[in-house]
């Protein structure tokens, strides 16, 4: 709510209200409160700002969240409390190999919202690699490099952007971090021009850290096609990084079924402001996969919650009814993370222009081929 992520934040409480506004305000008949957890985009604070929710605040159980570093952190809180969490965004690897360690402990975290990187990062190596076989780019180096946030998110990110591009033989020449709030790349970008990589891997939570980056990334001259994963998580990122996002990759859900149009008008009339699909999409089809739980977990108890129950009925529910999605549902060879592939979860790769995404991968999705940035020779 607060911090590095506050627009996130923003997106998140906004559609938790109007989902739960949709339903009267109640579940089964029973009045439901909202209650806000800020973590500040630090695990600390998040532990403590969780705990008081529980302990204090009384809440019954969690849902969405953004940060993977917070995720990590509060699967230990979940599992002293025995606490059901639903649809936290986390999604670096180290979430799953911590559940994984001990998946009766950890079984608190219910439908993790995103899966693991690797699962994803193949549109952007797939994307570049049918733009060389068109004969669109022509690599000049077969190199990439890897500037992120120093988060678990960033890091899961990179590596596996990174063993994507390595697996088709392309060469790393740098892995760099910087702090999730660093707005001053020009250094460290100078630096990467140098090393003159094809394609530059890069990802920024923080709406001033990306925006920042995307226009010095112009302003030093950078020559390489640029990945800037989430950039259109942020809500009014192109106000904040103008033209100098033009050609950049990026993979994000859309607002393009009838019910997903719906919702964006409904929910720009309702706040006044045209949400992102990644975060205010999302959160409104998580809000709504945990109400349909708790729904279904006091039809089966006569109106009283079981989080046991709610923990159970979770873990193999498929979610048809979301904006964004066709199905959210745990893949039971890989809990909490939810099955990724067609019908299931996926992204489109979108290359932008003016602000607006061209979607450029899948193939069947494709609204046109990649274009080659004028700088890229």
């Amino acid at each position: 709510m607060t911090g590095a992520a506050a627009l996130v934040g923003r997106d998140f409480k906004n559609a938790a209200i109007l989902a739960l506004d949709e339903t009267g305000g109640k579940i089964s008949g029973i009045p439901v409160k909202l209650v806000w957890i800020d973590c500040e985009s630090d695990p600390e604070k998040g532990v403590k700002a969780y705990e008081k929710a529980i302990l204090v605040d009384k809440i019954h159980l969690g849902m969405i969240g953004w940060h993977s570093s917070v995720h990590l952190a509060l699967l230990d809180v979940w599992a002293a409390n025995k606490f059901p969490h639903f649809c936290h965004y986390g999604a670096a690897k180290t979430i799953l190999e911590k559940i994984h360690s001990d998946p009766e402990y950890y079984k608190w975290s219910v439908a993790k919202w995103w899966p693991v990187p690797e699962k994803l990062v193949v549109g952007y190596v797939d994307t570049i690699f049918k733009a060389i076989e068109k004969g669109i780019i022509v690599p000049k180096t077969k190199t990439f490099s890897i500037y992120i946030e120093d988060t678990d998110w960033g890091r899961s990110f990179g590596e596996s952007l990174g063993a994507a591009f390595e697996k088709k033989g392309w060469k790393r020449v740098s892995f760099d971090v910087a702090p999730l709030d660093e707005t001053d790349h020009v250094t460290m970008l100078t630096k990467i021009k140098g090393l003159n990589p094809d394609v530059i891997g890069i990802t920024f939570t923080g709406a001033a850290a990306v925006t920042s980056l995307i226009k010095q990334t112009r302003e030093v001259g950078l020559k390489s096609i640029l990945v800037c994963d989430g950039l259109g998580w942020i809500t009014g990122w192109y106000e904040m990084a103008g033209k100098a996002s033009d050609y950049v990759l990026d993979m994000i859900p859309g607002f393009v079924t009838p019910k997903a149009k719906d919702f964006l008008k409904s929910f720009t009339e309702k706040f006044g402001y045209e949400p992102s699909p990644s975060t205010a999409g999302l959160a409104y089809d998580a809000a709504r996969f945990t109400f349909a739980i708790v729904e279904e977990v006091l039809k089966r108890t006569g109106g009283v919650w079981d989080k046991e129950l709610g923990v159970k009925i979770g873990r193999d529910f498929a979610f048809r009814e979301g904006i964004l999605m066709e199905c959210y549902l745990e893949d039971p060879k890989d809990r909490p993370d939810l099955i990724v592939g067609e019908h299931y979860y996926i992204f489109p790769v979108l290359q932008y222009f003016d602000g607006k995404g061209v979607v450029v991968w899948p193939s069947a999705w494709a609204e046109a081929d990649f274009t080659k940035p004028p700088w890229f020779k």
